[in-house]
């Protein structure tokens, strides 16, 4: 069985939950905006709560799927990465970026340098926290079955496991991307997908599966 520590959606995986999303409530004042810096869907998902104006301010994005809600949600999207990791996000966008007055709407957590190099090159650059990623109870959640295949989508996926369950040898390990790799315990043993995305983690996990 494969699975996800979350709770989106896709065919062939099972959920479980280790992390939830909780998004925050607060006013921003956008007017003084000419550019909103998403890494990830769930800024969007915190924004379009918050205020609908950030569909007029031109929206830079870190990668398909974060491009993606931002387009399903009517915003404005002006620059979409190459690259789904926050450094060279940051290095993509900082000279067109430079001397304007940008939001990077984040995280209360975020495990990249894409705000200080950004400021270091020139970028008026502010920060608002409109979410945070937290563990789930661990009484909630069933450990998974000798076997299977985790998914390991971000640093928290990590925690927030590891929190509830100890690793079986016999399971097998997919993270998203080297930086979320980084952050599993050095004993075991994982491969990474092809591209930062859940459809490619699922991909490649189906692979070792038919490998087991």
């Amino acid at each position: 069985m494969i699975y996800l520590l979350n709770d989106k959606k896709f065919k062939d995986a099972k959920n479980l939950p280790v992390i939830l999303t909780k998004f925050l409530d607060k006013k921003i004042d956008l007017s003084s905006y000419e550019a909103l810096i998403f890494s990830s869907k769930n800024g969007v998902y915190a924004i379009d709560r918050l205020d609908s104006r950030w569909k007029n301010i031109p929206a830079y994005s870190i990668g398909s799927g974060t491009s993606k809600v931002i387009k399903e949600l009517k915003g404005k999207l002006f620059f979409s990465a190459n690259s789904s990791y926050g450094d060279d996000f940051a290095n993509e966008i900082k000279e067109r970026l430079f001397k304007k007055r940008a939001l990077f709407l984040r995280a209360k957590v975020v495990t990249s340098n894409l705000n200080t190099i950004l400021k270091e090159n020139g970028v008026l650059l502010d920060e608002e926290i409109v979410y945070e990623t937290i563990c789930n109870s661990c009484k909630n959640l069933k450990k998974p079955p000798k076997n299977s295949i985790i998914i390991f989508s971000s640093p928290s996926t990590i925690e927030c496991f590891f929190k509830c369950f100890d690793w079986d040898k016999s399971y097998k390990a997919v993270a998203i991307g080297k930086n979320t790799a980084s952050y599993l315990p050095k004993d075991i043993t994982y491969k990474i997908s092809n591209e930062q995305n859940l459809s490619s983690c699922i991909k490649l996990a189906k692979e070792i599966q038919i490998n087991f």
